[in-house]
């Protein structure tokens, strides 16, 4: 796992998480590929999108159908994603693969954790 995600991170450029807030203020997407429990037990950005890491890349294809409406409009120019988890190696793994759809995505630095650190504002 450490080499996929050491790969994916090769691939993508990181945002503070301050930086991702400022973002998502003006119209980027933070997308948080947590698991639903992790949502309600460490809490959830609101404003946020949720698609948990395993759905990624099935929620992010336009021609399936059913894709996640908010992230799909994003690719191919639509807007940038800002990925987010609990430390930062599932979004690197998620933001590689939305990169290679052709998404412009970057990894939230230090994922949640460090989003906390910073003081920046959660829902419960």
């Amino acid at each position: 796992m450490k080499d996929l995600v050491a790969d994916a991170r090769s691939h993508i450029d990181t945002i503070s998480p301050a930086e991702a807030h400022e973002a998502m203020q003006g119209g980027d997407m933070i997308l948080d590929v947590r698991e639903p429990a992790e949502l309600d037990n460490d809490g959830a950005v609101d404003g946020a999108v949720h698609i948990p890491r395993g759905l990624v890349e099935a929620q992010a294809d336009p021609e399936t159908g059913k894709g996640n409406a908010a992230l799909t409009s994003r690719r191919d120019g639509g807007g940038r994603v800002h990925v987010l988890c609990a430390s930062g190696a599932r979004a690197a793994l998620a933001a590689d693969s939305l990169k290679q759809m052709g998404y412009d995505a970057t990894v939230i630095d230090g994922g949640l954790a460090a989003w906390k650190k910073a003081g920046l504002p959660l829902r419960s």
